[in-house]
């Protein structure tokens, strides 16, 4: 479970209507029937059903696509403190240094599916990072945005500041330092 999905199952919640619930999202209606159709599968037990017919019909969370739901809320929002709080890396295993947390720009993004490769210009080397698509598209990471490789034995995360939109160009004096 994923942003995209939560909100889907949000919507679907709201309006009882995978239609209503795609119109609400600006998604395609294929797409999420084609998204829900393949999760229901590979769950192996329905997170949404949909009811023909009747006074009751509609598009509905089950009880297990309610209980998806709330795991998901509840680990996006222990991730989110401990994002937000430095010191709390360290329940996650790893403590922040400047020896691990190296500053960088973003050369290319290359989407694969489920996942997604970075390359990053660390000066005076290179390091490429296999990321979510999902991480990608929720930090709005693209090509010279700068941002911290966040290293931690053989994994390489990516931190990016909050609110920071702005891409450099590449050889401008700002894209070349760190404040």
């Amino acid at each position: 479970m994923g942003a995209g999905r939560a909100d889907l199952f949000k919507a679907i919640d709201e309006t009882h209507s995978l239609r209503q619930a795609c119109m609400k999202l600006g998604i395609s209606y294929k797409h999420a029937w084609m998204m829900l159709k393949k999760m229901n599968e590979a769950l192996g037990e329905p997170a949404v059903v949909t009811v023909r017919g009747g006074k009751d019909q509609g598009t509905f969370l089950t009880d297990f696509g309610r209980k998806l739901l709330a795991e998901y809320e509840t680990s996006k929002k222990l991730i989110n403190e401990a994002v937000g709080d430095e010191t709390s890396w360290e329940n996650v295993g790893f403590k922040l240094s400047a020896r691990n947390r190296l500053p960088g720009r973003v050369l290319e993004v290359e989407k694969s599916g489920l996942v997604s490769k970075i390359t990053i210009e660390i000066e005076p080397s290179f390091l490429t990072s296999v990321v979510t698509e999902e991480a990608v598209e929720k930090l709005d990471i693209k090509p010279g945005d700068r941002i911290y490789a966040v290293i931690k034995s053989t994994e390489v995360m990516v931190a990016k500041a909050a609110g920071e939109k702005e891409t450099l160009k590449a050889g401008s004096k700002e894209a070349d330092s760190f404040d």
